[in-house]
């Protein structure tokens, strides 16, 4: 089963949501930029609960 999480980014103390993406597109995101993504756990887009981009990899 794939699983979809929500990526984010923060613009003045904020989280803006970017996008809707399986886990493995996820990790392939620029490193430039300091996304965080659902818990895939959770539900995609409902939930509060985030995690870096180290922390994600470490749940594959």
């Amino acid at each position: 089963m794939i699983k979809i999480v929500e990526a984010v980014v923060f613009n003045d103390g904020q989280r803006v949501p970017v996008g809707l993406v399986n886990i493995k597109q996820a990790l392939e995101m620029p490193e430039r930029v300091k996304f965080e993504f659902s818990h895939p756990a959770h539900e995609a887009g409902k939930t509060d609960i985030f995690i870096s981009r180290e922390d994600l990899s470490k749940l594959m």
